[in-house]
């Protein structure tokens, strides 16, 4: 900053390489025209920008996205949801680490490797915890499954109920109706544990309950699903 200045030019929690530390935000910064993100290094010993990036997608409401070479790789769900801090205004779409350091005891840090991995990590002492590690499996991969699909405990992609199979894959398979939709006669199957939905093409509404956005949905003939998006605070 200028010298008695009280606004600053340059800060390093502006701009992040591969590690996010208590008290730093990803995402868009509508005061400052900023996007914060993560970017990994080359490898083990070189700093250089690598092939993966994460960001935080300034959508309806929020997500993470992992990138690889500029190609949707992973997004997060309902575990990381729970370990930031989400903030979702007409200034601000940031996350933050949502955990209380005592520097004097443990420090955590969220860091993105050069092989592509999220990982929370916390230092006690000597000692590295790993808290949060993503992806997990290769249901993590971004839409690995396809439309009408899921991807289920055994790292398979199984048809919703309802459709059926036209690929002869398991992978990236393409789930049919069994039968046309009827915009009158609606019956809705309920999945559970499922990760949050992408709602970059999604209606949002974020201060109804799940009745609420049933009796919706069965006035919209453009509308097939609904999910509550959030949690927290008592959600589901």
């Amino acid at each position: 900053r200028y010298n008695n200045s009280k606004f600053f030019i340059w800060q390093s929690f502006d701009y992040p390489t591969d590690t996010l530390l208590p008290g730093m935000k990803l995402g868009w910064d509508g005061t400052k025209n900023l996007n914060k993100n993560l970017t990994s290094w080359t490898s083990l010993s070189d700093p250089s920008s690598g092939s993966y990036l994460f960001a935080i997608e300034h959508w309806n409401v929020s997500h993470g996205l992992l990138y690889r070479n500029g190609q949707v790789e992973f997004r997060t769900g309902p575990n990381y949801r729970q370990l930031v801090t989400i903030i979702e205004t007409k200034e601000e779409t940031s996350h933050g680490l949502n955990v209380t350091t005592n520097v004097m005891s443990s420090i955590s840090l969220l860091q993105l490797t050069y092989v592509g991995s999220l990982q929370l990590m916390e230092f006690i002492g000597g000692d590295i915890n790993t808290l949060y590690y993503f992806p997990n499996d290769t249901c993590d991969f971004y839409n690995t499954c396809g439309d009408n699909s899921y991807c289920n405990t055994s790292n398979t992609c199984a048809c919703i109920v309802g459709f059926h199979a036209r690929s002869l894959t398991e992978s990236n398979m393409r789930c049919m109706r069994k039968s046309n939709l009827s915009c009158h006669e609606k019956e809705f199957k309920k999945i559970s544990n499922m990760k949050l939905p992408d709602t970059e093409y999604t209606i949002v509404e974020t201060k109804v309950g799940l009745e609420e956005c049933k009796k919706r949905c069965l006035m919209n003939c453009n509308c097939t699903a609904f999910a509550n998006m959030d949690m927290r605070n008592g959600g589901s």
